[in-house]
Formats: C-alpha cells, structure tokens, sequence
C-alpha cells in the first residue's frame, strides 16, 4: 500500500539528519509522497527546501496564512515563479475568527489576495477554516466563478473539524475534504459522521505534522508516518478494506496536486 500524507509542515525541522529521519520513517511505514506546507516565512523557506532535496518523496505549497495579514502577496507570487518545478499548491491560507476574530477583515483581504494568485498561477488552494464557515464559503464561491483550472482542482479544506453542511458545499464547489488525527480522538465522534458522509473520491488525508498526532501518539510530535493511523480510523468509518482506501487516497492526492504516479 502508498500512502499520501497531504499536509506536513517542516520548519520545525532545524537540521539536515532530522529531516532525512522524518523521510525514512515515513518510506518505511509507505508513505512514499507528501506535500509539505507553507504559510510564513520559516515555513515558505522549509517547505521549499524539503520539496527540492527529497523529489522523489515531496512537494511545496507555499503562501500567507491568516496570521500573516502584514505580508507582501507579491513575496508568494515570487517563490512560486521560481520555484515552479516543485510548488503544486498555494497554502496553507484561509480565514480564523476562532482565534483571532480582531483580525477578521485584514485575513479576508489576504485570502482575497492569494486567491487571485492561485487562479494566476492555475494552481489549488490549502485552506484553513475556523469559525469562519460562512466566511470561507463566500470567498470560494468567488474564487471557483473565476476559476481557469479543472474543476476537480481547485483545492482542499485541510484538518476539516466543520460541519456536515459545510463539507458537503465545498465538496460542490469542488474541494477534496482532508481529514487528520483528529479522527481517532475519543472525543471526536461528530467529526467521524462528518467524515462517513464524504464521499472518499473527494477525501484525503493528512497529519498536520508535527500537531495532532492520532492516538495512541495523542500529545507527542506527529510525523508523516503516521497518517496510516488516520486512515485506518477512516477506513473503519467507512467499512472498506485498508488497501481500497490507500489507492483511493493516493489517486486523489496525486490528482489533485499534479503529481504523475510515474
């Protein structure tokens, strides 16, 4: 079985034989591909240098996330031109009113921004969304109008914690819904039927390194090896074989983000 670990961030990373670890662990349990995530300027720059040390095993998204209203969209802009044979995404990006609702108009100008970047670029978008359903789904909605890539990638709604209501409209609009840890947490059984109810042609799944570690990990650093957690308790959400799963999630993450299986 491959695995597909969609969302990992490594800036917290600081040395060359810590990185090579994380990639060996993550080949040994089959978890051959794996986007790594930007979103500030210590991620942007890890995620970068990730994707072009190890191709074999890993691609870049890079882009503002919410915290980082301050920032120069055109800085994004410039590491996706130069670094276009290994950024497949825009991300992570999106809207925070749970933790920061102060900021809630400057966030929707920065969305706003690298939105229009994705679309510049052709490339999908890893979104953030939390406590902002209506918010997120508004500017989606604008961006899938003006969209001028293929329908099925436009993007994903990563470490989905919303409702069934939400999942089920980005799913229209398009997005592949990306599922974490969270999943096998005791405490997480409205997210499970939020789960079993999206289609796994539009799932993926995710371990939102080095957070939210699935248990019985539930409190140390995550690692991409153990997104195959995450997909057993899909896989038991489902009541389909592990190995229907893999080739499923693989097919769509490499989809989604470009990525030839060859």
């Amino acid at each position: 079985m491959r695995w597909f670990d969609s969302h990992v961030h490594a800036d917290h990373l600081r040395t060359e034989a810590e990185r090579r670890a994380m990639i060996e662990a993550a080949c040994v349990a089959g978890v051959f591909r794996m986007v790594t995530v930007g979103g500030c300027v210590e991620s942007n720059r890890a995620a970068l240098e990730m994707a072009a040390q190890w191709p074999a095993h890993v691609r870049a998204a890079v882009g503002w996330d919410r915290q980082h209203t301050g920032q120069n969209p055109e800085e994004v802009a410039r590491l996706c031109e130069s670094n276009g044979d290994v950024v497949v995404a825009v991300g992570e990006i999106g809207l925070d009113f749970h933790y920061d609702p102060g900021t809630a108009r400057e966030q929707r100008e920065l969305f706003d921004a690298m939105l229009a970047l994705a679309r510049q670029r052709s490339l999908p978008v890893i979104v953030h969304s939390r406590g902002a359903e209506t918010a997120t789904l508004e500017h989606l909605r604008s961006h899938v109008q003006h969209w001028p890539g293929a329908r099925d990638r436009v993007g994903v709604l990563h470490c989905f914690t919303g409702s069934k209501e939400f999942a089920h409209a980005l799913i229209e609009l398009g997005f592949y819904i990306s599922f974490s840890g969270i999943l096998t947490f005791t405490n997480a059984r409205e997210l499970r039927d939020v789960a079993k109810s999206v289609p796994l042609e539009r799932t993926l799944i995710e371990t939102d390194t080095p957070w939210l570690s699935p248990a019985p990990y539930r409190g140390c650093l995550n690692e991409p090896a153990r997104v195959v957690l995450v997909a057993q308790a899909l896989a038991e959400i489902h009541g389909v074989a592990l190995g229907e799963l893999a080739r499923l999630t693989w097919t769509n993450a490499n989809d989604l983000f470009g990525w030839p299986e060859s």
